[in-house]
């Protein structure tokens, strides 16, 4: 489908990253059977029907998870979305050459480093962010469940670009990876994943996300993922969290 486009470049893993899976089972909430951070969202394409920013489309979509869960929703603009863009892969405006999408490690690195433009007039920070397995479900669960989401990428097969439904392992359709897809997961419950893409909302089954699925981050937003009383919407104390992640 013309109007979908992918944009993530080959996986980049760096040993220094943060395993926050350990840090999570050790110290966070049980597991709840199914969560939804993001029910009934209206999810923009944020310029991916044209251009491979899909790495930051999940970024906008992160923040929006967050703030409306613990705060008020905040919606980046597409212009944002392609500054964002542009700021961390060098993207050109109307220069198709300089589409050429981006490493999520480089993404995340940026976003804690430098930050990226949001609503208001001060600009988006992460505050850290550390690796999960994707093919241990309690750790993908429950980095789902305590930080409000999980920031991935994945390799499509081509009979993904050709529905509009569930992304479920089709043994019989084309397998030919056609490239790679940065989505943010808000939710989950015993036979789905819950994200958006292309300005859907949409869901992809446990087996497909693990056949697919080669990198996959949790994410920690002292700006966005905290409410009034400096505790996530899972009475998570960040600091606490922060202390863990950097010990391990």
């Amino acid at each position: 489908m013309s109007e979908r486009k992918l944009g993530k470049a080959p996986a980049r893993h760096d040993p220094r990253s943060y395993r926050l899976g350990p840090v999570l089972a050790e110290r966070l909430i049980a597991i709840p059977d199914k969560i939804d951070w993001a029910p009934d969202v209206a999810w923009p394409m944020w310029g991916n029907d044209t251009l491979g920013c899909c790495t930051q489309v999940s970024v906008a979509s992160a923040i929006r998870c967050w703030s409306g869960a613990a705060q008020g929703p905040v919606t980046l603009t597409t212009p944002q979305v392609i500054a964002n863009y542009s700021a961390e892969s060098g993207y050109v405006p109307d220069t198709p050459a300089t589409d050429r999408g981006a490493v999520e490690l480089d993404v995340l690195n940026h976003w804690c480093r430098v930050g990226y433009e949001r609503p208001g007039a001060i600009r988006d920070y992460l505050t850290a962010f550390g690796t999960v397995e994707p093919h241990e479900r309690d750790g993908v669960r429950r980095a789902i469940a305590a930080l409000g989401g999980l920031y991935i990428g994945v390799q499509v097969p081509n009979y993904i670009m050709q529905t509009r439904g569930d992304w479920v392992v089709a043994p019989n359709a084309d397998q030919t990876i056609i490239g790679g897809h940065a989505v943010w997961l808000h939710g989950y419950d015993a036979d789905f994943l819950l994200f958006n893409s292309w300005g859907q909302s949409l869901r992809m089954s446990w087996d497909w996300f693990e056949t697919y699925c080669d990198e996959a981050y949790g994410l920690v937003s002292r700006q966005n993922w905290l409410g009034i009383r400096s505790r996530s919407p899972q009475f998570e104390d960040i600091d606490t969290l922060l202390a863990e992640l950097r010990a391990s």
